[in-house]
């Protein structure tokens, strides 16, 4: 045990020294912020902005069974989304250091958080039976999504 000297003085939290990830399950955890902006609609992803400071925006999105992203990237945006009910698939595709396409399938259910920064090329979908709900946040750059294609020999391509 250590003893904590009288005139220690906590300091204000910056949100921005946060990590992504610390911040969307915060989000995702306070149901109240953000309940009243859930939709989905059925014919696209449905995503609203429910929060906006400084260089970082939270948004919600809604997934239909079926719906998803096209592969694509945040530009220099980096951050991070956690799975707030039901459950998602990401598919991180890349090159390898020989040059090659990789990809990665990742199966996310509640809880379950994902980062992403620069150069990270990815897809995002609801393959379960059941809607699903994700919080994201974004930082440096804002909610940027730039498509790729995957050429199954060298990896990700910017369309």
């Amino acid at each position: 045990m250590f003893a904590v000297p009288d005139n220690t003085i906590a300091l204000t939290e910056k949100p921005v020294l946060r990590h992504p990830v610390r911040v969307a399950l915060e989000f995702a955890a306070d149901r109240d912020r953000w309940r009243h902006l859930l939709r989905y609609d059925p014919d696209e992803r449905f995503s609203a902005l429910v929060e906006s400071r400084d260089d970082e925006e939270i948004w919600l999105l809604g997934w239909l069974p079926g719906q998803q992203t096209d592969l694509h990237d945040h530009g220099s945006s980096v951050g991070a989304f956690t799975v707030v009910s039901g459950h998602l698939a990401e598919t991180v595709a890349r090159r390898s250091p020989e040059g090659r396409a990789v990809t990665e399938l990742h199966a996310l259910s509640a809880g379950q958080s994902r980062v992403f920064g620069p150069g990270y090329v990815h897809q995002v979908r609801n393959d379960g039976p059941d809607p699903a709900i994700s919080v994201h946040v974004y930082r440096s750059g804002g909610r940027v999504m730039r498509p790729y294609h995957l050429d199954p020999v060298t990896g990700p391509i910017r369309d």
